[in-house]
């Protein structure tokens, strides 16, 4: 015998929460399955608890700059365990607020791990349940390579499961999460070196965006190792040591974290049973309605490969439920113009195209503007401090395709100017904008100088074609 839903969510991440709330405010029958606290990663082990530890990061470093401007602070120190115990007393706050926002949606809360046993029903520690429709919204979780001794190091999980302040770090990976937890780390006073495979950082934003973040880690004391492939980890005499292919050892660290990548989490989904096929690294594919092939099976979400961002499973959940139950048999998510913020120090935000995606797409019709300049916070100071911001146009209305800033509040800049790259905007429209000065985000509406898609991009993108 089993209990029918008119919807069941596999996932209590932003993804399921979002499509379970949506479709019961619609007025339908919902159940929601996780196994672990409601959340997900974002809550639990990702957006919010980083978020708090940034902000720590930057706290500690304004004490330490306060002199700059004049100002007599006591020496700025750091109590780890203080900070872990605020934070995790905070995301149990968001952990309770999940728990009675379903419990008043009167969403059926299902604790366990779900597993298909056909292409209607699933099984939860024995219990059967159906529905007309159910959706896959599992997440991800940190790939661990499986090289010797991987087992030394920690993921980011780990990174969040710390009760002691790490003193000598190698982060590997130089993606969003190697380079935010480098610089959270250095800044909380770690001596840390950012292992990277790519020859850049962030090698998969505007080249920009990688060139001044890491100009500006290397001017912070964080050690590059770019162009470096991890064979092995092994036990040294001074602690940890990270070995390359071609024998470099990179020697005595206390931690070393694991930041080099994500896997879809669907596995022992019993996908099978229902006919739901799964691709690299578990991602299980959907068409642009978020249907996986088997009628009645959706997926969202990280789970699905596409842009493993909060607000973007949100989104999706919210839509896919509208178009299921709602007035909107249309509504899809648009991933396109997805705005994104890496909480790096300095902060980098991006929307859009990057210049190579813009060549490659467009040819001798971009036209760039780009500036540089020393942020006002950092200017007393004489402080390596760099803010930088690039428009990517295309056209002879030269309509703007790509935003790129990196720099002190690029975080808090960006979401206004996505809006604008939305609503279509021209550069003439930017000039024609009355700057708010003085501030940094103004001179995205005053940059005067255009010029054509780089030399050296050009040929780059013409290579890889």
């Amino acid at each position: 015998m089993s209990t029918h839903y008119d919807l069941i969510a596999i996932g209590g991440g932003s993804a399921g929460l979002a499509v379970a709330e949506q479709a019961a405010a619609l007025g339908r029958r919902v159940a929601l399955v996780e196994q672990a606290r409601l959340g997900g990663t974002c809550v639990n082990a990702g957006c919010v608890p980083k978020k708090v530890m940034w902000n720590a990061a930057q706290a500690l470093t304004a004490v330490r700059h306060a002199g700059e401007h004049a100002i007599t602070a006591a020496a700025a120190t750091l109590d780890w365990a203080t900070l872990v115990a605020r934070r995790e007393a905070y995301v149990a706050g968001i952990n309770r607020y999940w728990d009675e926002y379903v419990m008043d949606r009167r969403i059926t809360r299902i604790a366990g791990r779900a597993h298909f046993t056909d292409a209607r029903g699933i099984e939860v520690d024995g219990a059967r349940y159906t529905a007309d429709h159910i959706v896959i919204a599992t997440g991800s979780a940190p790939i661990v390579p499986a090289v010797p001794g991987a087992e030394l190091g920690i993921t980011s999980d780990g990174f969040f499961a710390l009760d002691q302040q790490p003193r000598r770090v190698a982060v590997i990976g130089g993606g969003y999460i190697g380079v935010e937890l480098a610089g959270v780390l250095q800044a909380l006073d770690a001596t840390v070196t950012l292992v990277t495979l790519e020859t850049r950082v962030l090698a998969a934003f505007d080249p920009m965006l990688g060139d001044r973040l890491a100009a500006q880690m290397a001017a912070d004391g964080i050690a590059l190792r770019t162009g470096f492939q991890v064979s092995r980890l092994q036990r040294g005499p001074r602690g940890i040591d990270v070995v390359g292919t071609d024998g470099t050892i990179l020697t005595g660290y206390d931690t070393v974290i694991w930041a080099v990548g994500r896997r879809a989490n669907s596995a022992d989904l019993g996908l099978e049973a229902a006919g739901v096929a799964v691709g690299r690294n578990g991602v299980i594919s959907v068409d642009a309605l978020d249907r996986t092939g088997v009628a009645g099976i959706h997926a969202i979400g990280d789970v699905t490969g596409r842009v493993p961002l909060t607000p973007v499973a949100v989104a999706a959940g919210r839509r896919l439920a509208r178009r299921l139950f709602g007035d909107c048999p249309d509504c899809c998510m648009d991933y396109t113009q997805v705005p994104t913020v890496v909480f790096a120090h300095p902060p980098v935000a991006s929307v859009g195209l990057s210049e190579p995606q813009a060549w490659v797409r467009h040819g001798d019709a971009v036209t760039v503007y780009e500036t540089a300049f020393t942020p006002m916070q950092a200017a007393l100071g004489g402080r390596a401090a760099v803010t930088a911001m690039k428009l990517v146009c295309v056209g002879a209305a030269e309509r703007i395709v790509g935003c790129h800033v990196i720099g002190a509040a690029a975080d808090e800049i960006l979401q206004g100017f996505a809006v604008a790259l939305r609503m279509g905007a021209t550069k003439a429209d930017f000039d024609g904008t009355v700057a708010i000065h003085p501030t940094s985000a103004e001179e995205l509406v005053t940059m005067k100088q255009g010029r054509p898609v780089h030399p050296d991009i050009r040929a780059g993108t013409a290579a890889a074609a």
